[in-house]
């Protein structure tokens, strides 16, 4: 993925950006650090100069800018689905994961106390920052409060990788390979949480079956 995502970078510069931080906040997991950090290291002329083929090295503001952008536009459209589908499109997939009605009468009321820290804190953290637009859609967030803080919490989060890439410059191939490394290290430990997750939810509902039908 983090080699789909440079190549994209590196041959359709300052669209891949836009494009790709539109897919990943529309919850296509698409890594924005690889895409970020990566615009930020184009935007070194010391490094493009070499890369082969010379490609133009790109503009540090318009990089920043640009994947702020896209990642607005992105959650736009999962904001759109999850307001769409609303609680039925929750009810209907959360099943698979033993999701039952009170747990979505309860995150309800909690994103309603805490919807707009909540959307603006999820911007800067990895994996949740791809999804938080859809629950904000399905509680019914007000869009111009979820576009303000949707853009306050994305702009730090591009411009700092963009300015980590611009920074590392010829050192990117290291670099590139600490990110793959915590990739693999973030996604097993979040199929790990969600295991664990997913094995209370069962023993909880298989206890609460177990009462309902004792005499």
């Amino acid at each position: 993925m983090t080699h789909f995502v440079t190549s994209t970078v590196q041959d359709f510069g300052y669209v891949a950006v836009f494009l790709l931080m539109l897919a990943e906040s529309a919850c296509i997991p698409i890594p924005s650090e690889a895409t970020m950090l990566f615009g930020g290291a184009l935007a070194n002329a010391t490094f493009t100069a070499t890369l082969p083929g010379h490609p133009h090295h790109l503009n540090f503001i318009l990089v920043g800018l640009l994947g702020t952008v896209g990642n607005l536009v992105g959650s736009w459209i999962a904001y759109a689905a999850g307001k769409a589908g609303g609680r039925p499109l929750v009810e209907r997939w959360g099943r698979l994961v033993l999701l039952k009605p009170h747990d979505i009468d309860r995150a309800e009321a909690w994103f309603a106390k805490h919807g707009e820290r909540a959307v603006f804190v999820s911007r800067l953290l990895p994996v949740i920052r791809t999804f938080i637009s859809l629950p904000a859609g399905v509680a019914e967030m007000p869009l111009g409060t979820f576009t303000i803080y949707t853009v306050a919490g994305c702009l730090p989060w591009t411009f700092a990788l963009a300015g980590v890439g611009y920074a590392v410059g010829g050192s990117w191939t290291r670099i590139q390979r600490y990110i793959a490394l915590a990739g693999i290290a973030l996604a097993i430990i979040l199929v790990g949480l969600i295991g664990l997750w997913m094995f209370r939810r069962y023993r909880t509902r298989r206890r609460e079956a177990e009462h309902s039908t004792a005499p």
